[in-house]
């Protein structure tokens, strides 16, 4: 399986996020995660569909990879796909009909996502991996960058890929290149980084190594 990297802006200088995302399109990778959360969902506030937008603008062949932390996903879907989202992805855990907003994320002409965090058992995404195009597993607890990545997550993803060989598998949270290796084996491709892309010396080798990996599936 092809290996992406998804560099997440959260990490980035939010005083400058154009300078952030110019960073990413010079290190040649071709996805940018852009983590949106509500302070309700996480403890945290981030980025609304208006940043998106003026991103958008100059994303280049960036492609956008929106992931909602939001209580109420139903009520942003059509403003960030108008913003240039994409995929969006919603959590298993939001409130509402989970299959209802991820059918409205197609019907909008988006690629759908469906997440979940690390205490979620795997079991509640199972009835909406046919429906989706990938599927996000938080590698630690979300809200904000610089977290430790669990190691039970690991296993998490062997299992979900066991269950299914073609979804893509995305995990988003403490990824260093050592953890980036060890999902990797373990069947994810498309691997979220924050910290460790922003203060690589060398961001487009830390790219490069990265998708280089192999899967063992």
């Amino acid at each position: 399986m092809e290996i992406t990297v998804a560099p997440s802006i959260l990490a980035g200088n939010h005083a400058n996020l154009l300078e952030s995302m110019g960073r990413v399109i010079v290190s040649g990778a071709r996805w940018l995660h852009i983590d949106v959360m509500d302070g309700h969902f996480v403890p945290n506030l981030t980025f609304g569909p208006q940043v998106v937008a003026d991103l958008a603008r100059q994303k280049q062949k960036l492609f956008f990879d929106v992931h909602l932390l939001l209580t109420h996903p139903e009520n942003f879907i059509e403003p960030f796909a108008k913003a240039g989202a994409d995929l969006i992805s919603i959590h298993v855990e939001a409130h509402g009909d989970i299959e209802k907003i991820l059918t409205n994320i197609r019907k909008v002409g988006k690629q759908v996502g469906i997440a979940f965090n690390p205490e979620t058992a795997i079991e509640k995404i199972f009835p909406y991996i046919d429906i989706v195009d990938l599927v996000l597993i938080m590698g630690a607890q979300p809200g904000f960058s610089g977290q430790k990545f669990i190691d039970s997550v690991l296993q998490k993803i062997e299992i979900l890929r066991q269950c299914n060989s073609f979804v893509r598998i995305e995990v988003d949270g403490g990824i260093n290149e050592a953890y980036a290796c060890q999902c990797i084996q373990r069947g994810a491709n498309v691997i979220v980084t924050g910290m460790s892309f922003f203060m690589a010396q060398n961001p487009k080798q830390f790219i490069q190594q990265i998708e280089s990996e192999k899967s063992i599936f």
